[in-house]
């Protein structure tokens, strides 16, 4: 399986934020938003945390291709 956060750096430039901001305001780490940029997996904590910054579902800014492939 691959996790892409496509959806979530597309959330950012359309609410002109930075990744700076993203953190700041989840209250998460570098470390993670650098795990995203190469498509890794995080925790559903982070995850919960950065929905909760965006007031949004955690559909709208990732998704899992279960057939392994990068998107």
């Amino acid at each position: 399986m691959c996790t892409s956060y496509k959806k979530l750096w597309k959330i950012l430039i359309d609410r002109d934020m930075n990744k700076s901001d993203l953190i700041r305001q989840a209250k998460i780490t570098s470390n993670i938003i650098a795990k995203m940029g190469k498509g890794e997996d995080v925790s559903l904590e982070s995850l919960r945390k950065i929905c909760i910054a965006l007031d949004c579902e955690i559909g709208e800014i990732m998704e899992v291709n279960p057939k392994g492939e990068k998107t």
